[in-house]
């Protein structure tokens, strides 16, 4: 399934794969959001998969929300993979 992301305000519903296939269109809707929206929700409920690449941009998308000092909520299960990631990276952030 390709990528389909919808939004309404603040609030975007990502739809099927994230991949490195459809990485262009996620990075190119999300480009310069944290200049327009102080707040952003990222619905994951339904990504059907994703692989290394959209874990990274992912975690490029919180990274600047960090630097920036604007809010991301990623909400939804969505897929184990990114759970795991970003558990790991709060694992790692703990122990040290």
């Amino acid at each position: 399934m390709d990528l389909e992301i919808t939004s309404y305000n603040n609030r975007f519903q990502i739809k099927g794969a994230l991949n490195k296939l459809n990485l262009k269109t996620f990075n190119a809707h999300f480009a310069n959001i944290f200049e327009k929206l102080d707040n952003v929700f990222l619905d994951i409920g339904e990504v059907e998969s994703i692989d290394r690449a959209g874990v990274m941009a992912l975690a490029r998308l919180h990274n600047e929300s960090i630097v920036k000092a604007k809010k991301l909520s990623i909400i939804g299960l969505g897929c184990k993979e990114l759970y795991d990631h970003f558990k790991t990276q709060e694992d790692s952030t703990v122990a040290a």
